[in-house]
């Protein structure tokens, strides 16, 4: 990662919280600060970022852009055309565009840019505030596998990332941009049974979140099927599978899938570009 981004000048429109994430897991990673620039329409943020981050931060986005060798928009998705406003003859051909907004297609920028910049669209996750996040990429029209390698390089400093094609990164939102909200519902959820059966719920929490987490790790590291793993927990004739057959029976797996879907449904209705 550290050789893709050696001398590359960076820059981050919009410094709040995934942002921050970026520039401090870049920074964590070796990149030197004074490569990374940003910009934020607010006060507040910008001297918390020159103060936390120790970077370069303007409160204009063209100010920021010139000479910038890739630019990462962190904004959401309704603050996008605003960011762009003052940027239409600025982003050159040679400058690589990264979008986080969820639901904003490449094309968006592309329609909007007065030059075939090359543009990458990701879908990043909360986790990433931990440098534990999940990142999905895909590139616009005019980028290619380089460009696509740069971006891949930033996101890799908060977690993993994974390519898709384009049609697929609403689905991506429905799955792991959306993803946490539903582990934390089953957290909760494991939590208040554990206080129910008299575990006190610090302890509880801690059970449920340090399980979930350990899961995680298992179908990561080992990438067995979670069947397998499941099985690996369910010894014949005993405590887990009873729960199991409740979970089926609650329809808990049908619940999840038709959660994911309608969020992905969602995220297309979103923006269109």
């Amino acid at each position: 990662m550290l050789e893709l981004l050696k001398g590359r000048r960076l820059g981050f429109i919009g410094i709040g919280k995934l942002g921050e994430a970026l520039v401090s897991g870049l920074i964590a990673a070796g990149v030197n600060r004074r490569q990374i620039a940003g910009a934020d329409h607010e006060a507040d943020r910008r001297a918390l970022a020159r103060k936390e981050l120790g970077i370069a931060v303007f409160k204009s986005n063209a100010e920021l852009a010139k000479g910038r060798d890739l630019i990462v928009f962190a904004v959401k998705p309704h603050q996008m055309d605003a960011a762009l406003a003052d940027l239409r003859d600025v982003i050159t051909e040679r400058q690589v565009v990264v979008s986080v907004a969820a639901s904003v297609p490449t094309s968006f920028f592309e329609k909007r840019l007065a030059r075939p910049a090359p543009v990458i669209r990701v879908m990043p996750n909360t986790p990433a505030l931990l440098r534990a996040g999940m990142s999905v990429l895909t590139r616009g029209a005019h980028a290619t596998e380089h460009h696509l390698a740069l971006a891949r390089a930033v996101f890799d400093a908060v977690g993993k990332t994974a390519v898709l094609e384009e049609r697929l990164m609403d689905a991506v939102t429905g799955l792991s941009g959306s993803g946490p909200a539903y582990v934390y519902v089953i957290i909760e959820s494991l939590a208040e049974a554990g206080v129910k059966l008299g575990i006190p719920r610090d302890v509880a929490t801690l059970l449920a979140a340090q399980t979930t987490l350990g899961a995680a790790q298992m179908a990561v590291t080992l990438g067995q099927h979670p069947a397998l793993l499941k099985d690996m927990v369910t010894t014949p004739a005993g405590c887990t599978v009873d729960g199991l057959m409740e979970l089926e029976e609650g329809g808990l797996r049908v619940t999840l899938i038709k959660a994911v879907v309608t969020a992905a449904r969602r995220a297309k209705e979103l923006v269109n570009g």
